[in-house]
């Protein structure tokens, strides 16, 4: 991990070339991480978009290796003419999503996708510019302000209204003079700001006026209001905590947001949300198909698993470290990780090794997605250091591949076949690995992708992807989101031994997204927000 900041002058655009602003704008910052920040503000990209409102998303900076493709990017076309695509953190794209917009680099120029305890692969506006400690990056990103800026001008110049979402809590006063997130930023793009506290955690009045007590003057005078949220009960016994926090605040009361039950049926934000204990013995109890999936330290795009989570007959259980993989596991499922052979490492800590193998003996099956089909292999190599020190650590053997970890990360949407079954699917690659061995001889996966061959023609091409043990029981490949593709989940979980429900998942994200408006409509005043945005 480089001790150096990474070159960030990208030879932006000048302003001028978006246009005046025409958009009113509207923070969202918290009192403290996991507050249901991003939440809210996909649920008010829906519901003002349900208004005939243009709205855009847009996070300074996001912490999260749950991260999606983006169309654009700003790198240069590769060596084929073709232009290369971007990644922002998973909570803008399904704000995105709310808005009724493709994912853009612009909606969240700042990714920052952790890899050690102390630092993190630093991603800005779709390039991944390198790996730096905490201490690093601390220095560098107050250069990351005008392209940070730049993108908030772009979203600024085509929509009616931007609503931001801040990072953690807003009240890191020690942070305030290298911030680019939460109060420097909205100071330098003149965004008012809504503060939101979370019952559900407790210590709201507490952790409201706390926030009030650490901001300087000028930093108070820009919150707009506050917000309660995730509230249950009877809200006339919190009634004399609001007329407090107004009262040692001066900032007016704007509303309760209460417990939203659907909150499960969207993707969660980042990990915190794979920290919480599973109930019983299974997590969703009921089904005749257990999923196993061990809970890696640096786990990515978890995401990916929610499909088969909300299948009626699947019980899908994270194992959190110090526990077993059960023995009365179907399925292992081995899930993404930004830190390839680190999670090796912590899945042998775990004594997981051991059970994983134990259950391949009794006839188990073992499925590995992006770093889990690496760590499938006989050896991970990372000779140029990475994710980490430079070396090699050795897989599980269960496929005869090795992978060896390179700086060029391959970030692509992609079309694919299901070999065994014919079905179509709809994926994404997000990996800087590439993979070699006898195992690719049997493939799982066809990819469909499009060729320059020539200034102006374009062929289309099938290639293989991921491998898959002589007896059919361990694959796996690259390829991110599969699950989603209705028509092979259901084949999938049929080859496994269960079934799949009658469900199109990609509809029920809808409406969970239009369900999430419409609680917040019949629970917050949009008229008196908007009116509050400028």
């Amino acid at each position: 991990m480089t001790d150096q900041a990474p070159d960030i002058d990208l030879q932006l655009p000048p302003l001028t070339e978006h246009g005046p602003r025409r958009a009113r704008t509207l923070m969202i910052q918290g009192t403290a991480s996991d507050v249901g920040k991003s939440l809210l503000v996909a649920g008010l990209c829906r519901a003002f978009a349900r208004r005939g409102l243009v709205v855009r998303p847009f996070k300074a900076q996001n912490m999260s290796n749950n991260a999606a493709v983006t169309a654009d990017s700003d790198l240069p076309p590769d060596a084929d003419g073709r232009q290369p695509q971007g990644e922002i953190g998973r909570a803008q794209a399904l704000q995105a999503r709310a808005c009724g917009v493709p994912p853009s680099i612009h909606m969240n120029p700042v990714l920052l996708k952790p890899q050690t305890n102390v630092g993190s692969q630093v991603v800005l506006r779709g390039r991944a510019l390198g790996n730096c400690p905490a201490r690093v990056y601390h220095q560098m990103r107050q250069g990351m302000m005008p392209a940070i800026l730049d993108s908030f001008e772009r979203l600024c110049a085509e929509a009616d209204l931007v609503l931001v979402e801040g990072a953690g809590s807003g009240a890191e006063v020690y942070l305030r003079d290298c911030d680019i997130t939460n109060m420097y930023f909205a100071e330098r793009a003149g965004v008012p700001v809504i503060v939101l506290g979370d019952l559900d955690k407790g210590g709201t009045m507490a952790s409201l006026v706390g926030t009030w007590l650490l901001l300087d003057q000028a930093d108070r005078d820009r919150v707009v209001g506050y917000l309660v949220n995730k509230f249950r009960g009877d809200f006339s016994l919190f009634e004399p905590a609001c007329e407090t926090i107004t009262a040692h605040t001066g900032w007016p009361f704007l509303g309760v947001l209460r417990w939203f039950e659907g909150a499960s049926r969207l993707p969660a934000e980042d990990s915190l949300a794979l920290e919480r204990p599973a109930e019983g013995d299974w997590a969703n109890g009921g089904g005749s198909i257990n999923i196993a999936v061990p809970r890696l330290s640096r786990t990515a795009n978890f995401d990916d698993l929610d499909p088969l989570a909300a299948e009626p007959g699947v019980n899908l259980r994270w194992i959190q470290p110090g526990q077993v993989i059960p023995a009365e596991t179907h399925v292992v499922i081995l899930p993404g990780s930004k830190a390839t052979r680190a999670d090796l490492d912590a899945l042998r800590r775990a004594g997981w090794d051991i059970d994983i193998l134990a259950h391949v003996r009794r006839g188990g099956r073992v499925l590995g997605l992006c770093a889990g089909f690496q760590m499938l292999g006989r050896v991970v190599r990372d000779p140029q250091g990475i994710e980490g020190e430079p070396g090699e650590t050795p897989g599980l053997g269960l496929l005869d591949i090795e992978t060896e970890i390179g700086s060029d990360k391959r970030l692509i949407d992609l079309a694919a076949t299901d070999r065994h079954s014919g079905c179509p699917i709809r994926g994404y690659e997000m990996h800087m690995g590439r993979t070699t061995g006898p195992g690719l001889e049997r493939p799982w996966l066809d990819l469909a992708e499009t060729a320059q061959t020539g200034t102006d023609r374009a062929e289309a091409r099938t290639r293989p992807e991921g491998a898959i043990s002589a007896d059919g029981r361990v694959m796996g490949g690259y390829l991110h989101g599969i699950f989603s593709s209705d028509a092979f989940r259901a084949h999938w979980l049929e080859q496994v031994g269960g079934r799949a429900a009658q469900m199109d998942f990609e509809t029920r994200i809808e409406q969970a997204l239009d369900d999430l408006a419409t609680h917040i409509e019949a629970n917050l005043d949009l008229d008196a927000l908007l009116r509050l945005a400028r």
